[in-house]
């Protein structure tokens, strides 16, 4: 079959980053869900995806050509298009991923269920008829605030929407597809289907040994590619070089997981009949470490000090998912109050990726980890989530006390 032609239609560079950033990402989450759910239909929305994005970065190649005349204006574009074949690189993973389901590649029950558990995960609920999300819209909602889960993909019915928006209206016995932190599941799916969450218990023989070293890495690898993304873009955002650091050292071990996770497999190989159960596990592996080598190749912008273009923040600022950066002040009530307290992703929707104490930089904070007074919390959510974890941090006024 012969490549599909492009044919050059004129966009602007900021729309164009902003829908290649927002598309990459939606495509890891939907790879994940077909992939934890045994979905035909997202697999092939994401290999569909996949080649919107090939369309997307021939425009914003042809774009950054055409708006660049003199060489100072053609090293203002160096950043945009690293940023966005960044974003390209993702998707491209996001494919590998779905291309396990495509291509029926075996994967192990209990990775599937360890993704469930990852550090954010995806669920699934289908929505009882006398929820109170039927006729209402997601904005109305504003399920990020209230569950701390994003809704990423609604079916209804035979009919699927990839890319739901506020104004999205939720109807009973839509099934949404949600992402968010693993505290939100049960107050997302009580919501929707009206009844007691109760995780479900498999019996599962495994036939595979020590099979849970192999799941933890790979669910390792998932959070440390999603944290190196995040943490990318916020150090694009905030033009900080001590985060990008952190994306590369983050970077140089997901190389070493991938090496260990390769030397399990080819441990195991030996010992099982059908290797083919343990290809997903090497395909998993390599969309990860692509992830991450995405996150870095942003992150290199900060570290090679390249001009930052005014769109690249723009975009960064304006996309569907957010970077967030908050002091707490000394008046702030949150301050000795430790994150599981806090319950940030539930009450706001916010995940904090890090926190800046002193010179210091805490990645990934446990549930444990104390707020303190000067602390720089680095976040990231919706618009919406950003107002509400502002209103939860600031200090009281009279009217309060």
């Amino acid at each position: 079959m012969s490549p599909k032609e492009i044919k050059y239609i004129p966009r602007n560079l900021k729309d164009l980053l902003i829908e290649m950033k927002d598309t990459s990402e939606l495509m890891v989450d939907l790879a994940y869900s077909a992939m934890v759910y045994d979905d035909e239909d997202i697999a092939e929305e994401v290999l569909h995806l996949e080649e919107r994005m090939d369309t997307l970065h021939y425009h914003m190649k042809m774009a950054a050509m055409l708006s660049t005349r003199r060489i100072d204006e053609a090293e203002d574009m160096v950043g945009v298009l690293q940023v966005a074949a960044s974003a390209e690189t993702i998707a491209n993973a996001a494919g590998d991923i779905a291309k396990i389901i495509d291509m029926d590649i075996g994967i192990p029950l209990e990775l599937k269920l360890g993704l469930r558990e990852a550090e954010e995960t995806i669920v699934r609920a289908t929505v009882n008829e006398n929820s109170d999300m039927c006729g209402r819209t997601l904005g109305d909602l504003e399920l990020e605030v209230e569950t701390g889960m994003w809704v990423i993909a609604i079916r209804r019915s035979d009919d699927w929407n990839y890319d739901p928006h506020h104004d999205t209206r939720v109807r009973p016995n839509d099934v949404i597809f949600a992402r968010g932190h693993d505290e939100g599941v049960p107050l997302l799916v009580e919501l929707a289907t009206m009844k007691n969450y109760v995780p479900r218990k498999f019996e599962h023989e495994s036939v595979l040994k020590d099979l849970e070293k192999a799941v933890d890495l790979i669910v390792d690898m998932k959070n440390t590619a999603e944290l190196s993304v995040g943490l990318a873009y916020s150090a694009l955002l905030f033009d900080n070089t001590d985060i990008a650091e952190e994306v590369k050292a983050l970077e140089a071990e997901m190389d070493k997981k991938k090496s260990d996770l390769q030397h399990w497999v080819l441990e195991t190989a030996k010992h099982v009949p059908d290797v083919n159960q343990l290809r997903g596990l090497l395909q998993l592996a390599n969309a990860s470490e692509f992830i991450s080598d995405a996150a870095y190749g942003i992150a290199d912008i900060v570290l090679r000090d390249i001009d930052l273009h005014p769109i690249i923040t723009i975009a960064v600022r304006e996309s569907d998912e957010v970077m967030i950066k908050m002091q707490v002040d000394g008046c702030s009530p949150i301050i000795g109050k430790s994150l599981r307290e806090l319950k940030l992703e539930t009450e706001t929707g916010i995940h904090i990726m890090a926190i800046k104490r002193d010179e210091r930089w805490v990645y990934s904070p446990v549930p444990r980890t104390m707020v303190r007074e000067g602390d720089i919390l680095i976040g990231r959510g919706s618009q919406t989530s950003e107002e509400a974890l502002l209103e939860m941090c600031a200090c009281p006024t009279r009217e309060d006390e």
